[in-house]
């Protein structure tokens, strides 16, 4: 076995895992109304157990206490008895699989808003309030921290009572148990507060009042950081101090350590690295926790391939690897290494869309697996189709065009795929020239290797016309040509080169100018990395946005490394501004700016004006063939939006009919996700 260490079975307690690889404690935004386990959530964690996962443990910051709501992350409620049925189906689930699955609870302290369910007051150890969840909290007095104890104990017993396999303690992130931990925010002058000891005093009153009410046989994991990386807050060495403790305490089997504190919203952009950080960047962290701990460390951050799992467990640094994300990306994991495919695996690329999106209170989506989360609608395996064999012509490249190429072609379908440029990609293999957003190339690489590797038949450099199309003799044609700049408004001068769109710009067609300013409509990705791309290059940059804030648009985890790149390298940020026009000026480009509030306007002279406006689709192909489709080019969204097949695919065709559909960004301007899942839900069916 080229993996042994991956593979080996290691036991927590009585608890044996048959593998080394967990999915850890996340936010789903999964769980039903009353923070109940429904059947999405459970079909969720069971692909992962179908994929050969050793254990998932689920419900990040479950609460414990009805005054710690959930929040926007609808996470499971661990507060009340109406949990156990629907914990116990999912653990019988589970194990039919073979995996074991724990739980995370926890009680958020200040980290939480107050509005929201039962408008509660929040508690923490001397009522500071916290930076990213803005939570106003009052100092927690000794009678609301023996409920808070109780509570812990009443949630354990339910999680033993519905048969999970163990119940995961988070004291990380800075929730309750590490708020009285750290310096930083416990300023007591009572047992809970002054000295390490007393600083950890509640944390072992929760131990201890979980362990009994559970008994010695079952497994208790402590999550906790390796390192807040704050000046005022737990340095590693204390946090090893910590660590010995609690490890040594005999109330826990397992610690799972996550580098960085949260508190802030720099820090948090640590806690789940996205692709701008280093693979396992705080794997040392762990390590040195380890060094002085009594029980197993697992360790999850930024470890996504196989061959980086097996190094860290051969080199003694943790015992079992975090691998979340991979398992969100592709739920298959462990059986793909198993059987030696690990070229099939769909490999995170660290977009950190799923928990990007988490923190905008949405359910965690993957950017380049649509069945995820999906699967009681949306299959991870495409079988072959029963129906007759079609010939299937894909016009485009980009995400879309390449999952409706591959899941056409694993239904059986001979296809046909035309791609003008000579490479696969579209605006996707554009967006990875942005510094730092290289590995978004990694989503359309593993769909370039699975076409080829299907056997689809691919024109690259060939621009298919509605004559090329038709000679095919096609069945269906699915449209997936993308879309055009919108930056078609006269007055932004265009049209006589004064401006250009940033995609000219990482295509290399524009040479960067010395002072530029970058006009960004969306307050995405793409305007912040055309920016970052000319600043890396020498530019002096200016980036104005009508929005609220420059990438106001992006999500929690990655917002924060974009301004860590726009500061340091002396970008000038201009909110509330609209672009009114552009003009010539002795030899100067001068843009116009249009104050939002106060209509005031602004001039701008500079070398260069880059434009990031969206997209238009790209629909003329549609229009020319529209008339000559069996369909009319209609696709029957009561049918695709309940994940059935469209109706017309069970109409007999004529020779020289065809059906035709678009997809992706030729239809209206959607991202990565809602390209790949507008192609899997429609041709899945052909």
């Amino acid at each position: 076995m080229r993996y042994p260490h991956l593979f080996a079975p290691i036991t927590l307690n009585r608890l044996t895992l048959r593998n080394r690889v967990v999915s850890t404690a996340h936010a789903e935004v999964y769980a039903e109304p009353g923070g109940l386990p429904g059947e999405r959530y459970i079909r969720y964690y069971e692909e992962k157990a179908k994929g050969g996962l050793g254990l998932a443990i689920c419900g990040g910051s479950s609460p414990v206490s009805a005054d710690s709501p959930q929040g926007w992350w609808k996470s499971v409620n661990l507060a009340t008895d109406r949990v156990i049925d629907p914990l116990a189906l999912l653990a019988e689930t589970m194990h039919k699989h073979g995996a074991r699955i724990m739980i995370q609870a926890t009680h958020m302290g200040r980290r939480n808003s107050y509005y929201g369910e039962h408008w509660p007051h929040l508690v923490s150890p001397s009522g500071i309030r916290e930076p990213v969840h803005r939570g106003n909290a009052k100092a927690i007095e000794r009678e609301e921290i023996r409920r808070i104890v109780a509570d812990f104990a009443s949630a354990a017993r339910r999680v033993q009572r519905a048969g999970m396999d163990g119940i995961e303690i988070s004291a990380a992130h800075q929730q309750l148990i590490d708020q009285f931990w750290s310096p930083r925010t416990n300023f007591r002058s009572d047992e809970y507060g002054g000295s390490l000891p007393n600083r950890m005093r509640f944390g072992i009153e929760v131990l201890t009042a979980v362990r009994e009410a559970v008994g010695e046989d079952f497994c208790v994991g402590l999550r906790m950081c390796g390192d807040e990386f704050h000046e005022d807050g737990l340095s590693h060495q204390v946090l090893q101090e910590i660590a010995a403790a609690m490890s040594g305490s005999g109330l826990i089997d397992y610690l799972s350590v996550v580098g960085s504190g949260a508190d802030t919203h720099n820090t948090l952009a640590n806690c789940m690295p996205p692709m701008a950080l280093p693979p396992e960047p705080f794997v040392h962290l762990a390590a040195g926790i380890k060094s002085v701990s009594s029980v197993p460390v697992m360790h999850a951050q930024s470890i996504r391939d196989p061959v980086q799992a097996e190094r860290i467990l051969a080199s003694g640094l943790v015992d079992m690897v975090g691998m979340t994300r991979a398992h969100i990306a592709d739920p298959h994991f462990m059986i793909k290494v198993r059987d030696g495919r690990e070229d099939q695996i769909r490999q995170c690329v660290g977009a950190n869309y799923c928990i990007d999106r988490q923190y905008h209170g949405q359910d965690v989506l993957c950017i380049q697996n649509a069945a995820t989360s999906r699967e009681s609608t949306m299959p991870h395996v495409i079988v072959p189709s029963t129906g007759p064999v079609r010939r299937v012509v894909v016009v485009g490249a980009g995400p879309a065009g390449l999952e409706a190429a591959r899941v056409a072609r694993l239904r059986g379908h001979e296809v046909v795929l035309f791609e003008r440029d000579d490479h696969v990609g579209g605006q996707v293999a554009l967006a990875a020239k942005a510094p730092q957003r290289e590995q978004m190339a990694g989503i359309v690489r593993w769909l370039d290797m699975e076409t080829i590797r299907l056997g689809v038949d691919r024109r690259l450099g060939v621009a298919a016309r509605v004559d090329t199309i038709l000679d095919e003799q096609p069945d269906i044609v699915v449209l997936a040509t993308g879309g055009q700049p919108n930056v078609g408004y006269p007055a932004w001068g265009v049209a006589e080169g004064l401006a250009v769109c940033a995609r000219d710009v990482l295509a290399g067609r524009v040479e960067p100018g010395a002072n530029v300013l970058v006009y960004d409509g969306i307050s995405g990705h793409a305007g912040f990395g055309v920016a970052d791309y000319l600043a890396s290059r020498g530019s002096l940059v200016e980036i104005a946005t009508p929005d609220v804030k420059i990438a106001d648009d992006v999500g929690g985890t990655t917002f924060p490394v974009f301004y860590r790149r726009l500061y340091a390298q002396g970008m000038i940020p201009t909110p509330n501004v609209w672009l009114e026009r552009v003009y010539a000026e002795n030899g100067k480009i001068i843009a116009v700016l249009r104050n939002e509030y106060t209509e005031q306007l602004e001039e701008r002279a500079v070398d260069l004006v880059v434009i990031e406006n969206g997209i238009v689709p790209a629909d003329e192909l549609y229009w020319q063939l529209k008339a000559r489709s069996r369909n009319l080019g209609q696709t029957d969204i009561d049918a695709l939006y309940a994940a059935r097949p469209q109706p017309c695919l069970s109409e007999s065709l004529s020779t020289d009919e065809f059906l035709l559909f678009r997809v992706g960004d030729c239809v209206s301007m959607h991202n990565v996700h809602g390209a790949l899942y507008d192609a899997l839900r429609l041709v899945k069916d052909f």
